[in-house]
């Protein structure tokens, strides 16, 4: 890296606030249905005309808008993913990086005590930030559930436990896709409402029921043949997570399939970049979580009694892997 790489390096998050400040603005939304100059958008959302046109022509500048004369307009890339008016809007996780910001600002807080500078957001977040943290997780899991559920085959079987599974998506796409399986998605509940609406308006309310529980103190009622657990483990200890899976393996009937999905380490715990930092992420807030490398998640699930314990071939954006284990 040389030193014009670093000062970029450091003033990242330059480009980084201006992309929130424009998504919490909602200022795309309106500019995908119709241009708009400056004036009129300021009129329309309320702010002042000299801040947002500032805002606008920086977002020219990231490929976000285009302006014609005095008239700005979403770009393709904004219109598909930014205004919420369109199906494939990803709002939601852009404002859950926004409330994640707080707490890298005092990053360097973190590294001296150890321990978090922010809630849970998973847990002890205001509704709103909670919806966002749970919509965002439903907008990521959208662009891979449906790839997943197409490539891991569960051919045969016909009960499967989504354990903290959010609003649902992964368990829906595994749904779509094997039409004689059933799913259970546990999770807080505090997640019912999202969960709930997402499986309905997938029209999979008779196969997929919603289960309140945490897991770290409860064990879900049943077994079932499949239980798939998703970027669960990183929010958790080495020793809470190796009681989770443990539990997970308990809920398996004979020959089921526990598979895992994280951003998983390498080894050297140095790469891929994605996970290490967000090894970070989970310094700042929770209390014990991490990313996980291969051999920490094999470990954990070979020491639950899981056999022919190994990581899928599957090639996932940042990081991310599946590791499966059947139950003896």
């Amino acid at each position: 890296m040389n030193l014009p790489d670093l000062l970029q390096l450091s003033s990242y998050h330059w480009q980084t606030a201006t992309l929130h400040a424009a998504v919490k603005l909602d200022v795309f939304t309106p500019l995908a249905a119709s241009p708009r100059s400056a004036a009129e958008l300021a009129k329309a959302i309320g702010a002042a005309q000299r801040g947002l046109e500032m805002l606008l022509h920086a977002l020219v500048g990231l490929g976000l808008l285009t302006k014609e004369g005095e008239l700005f307009s979403c770009t393709d890339c904004s219109s598909t993913w930014l205004s919420q008016d369109s199906v494939s809007y990803m709002g939601h996780i852009i404002m859950h990086h926004y409330n994640l910001v707080s707490g890298w600002h005092r990053l360097d807080e973190a590294v001296m005590t150890g321990g978090p500078v922010r809630p849970r957001l998973s847990h002890d977040a205001a509704e709103q930030e909670r919806r966002h943290f749970l919509m965002g997780m439903y907008n990521l899991a959208s662009l891979i559930a449906p790839q997943l559920a197409a490539r891991i085959s569960l051919a045969g079987h016909t009960r499967l436990l989504d354990l903290a599974g959010g609003p649902g998506t992964y368990a829906i796409h595994f749904c779509k896709q094997n039409p004689a399986l059933n799913a259970v998605v546990f999770d807080l509940p505090t997640t019912r409402p999202f969960a709930e609406q997402t499986i309905k308006k997938y029209g999979l309310a008779e196969r997929i029921q919603f289960a309140e529980g945490d897991i770290t103190l409860t064990r879900p009622d049943g077994s079932y043949d499949v239980v798939w657990v998703s970027h669960l483990l990183h929010s958790e200890s080495p020793a809470k997570s190796a009681e989770i899976i443990s539990t997970a393996a308990r809920c398996l009937t004979s020959g089921g399939l526990l598979l895992i999905q994280e951003f998983v380490l390498d080894d050297a715990r140095t790469g891929p970049l994605f996970p290490a930092l967000f090894s970070l992420n989970m310094l700042v807030g929770t209390p014990a979580g991490q990313a996980y490398s291969q051999s920490e998640l094999a470990d954990i699930m070979i020491k639950a009694g899981l056999l022919d314990v190994h990581r899928l071939q599957l090639e996932l954006p940042n990081g991310a892997g599946v590791m499966a284990g059947t139950a003896a």
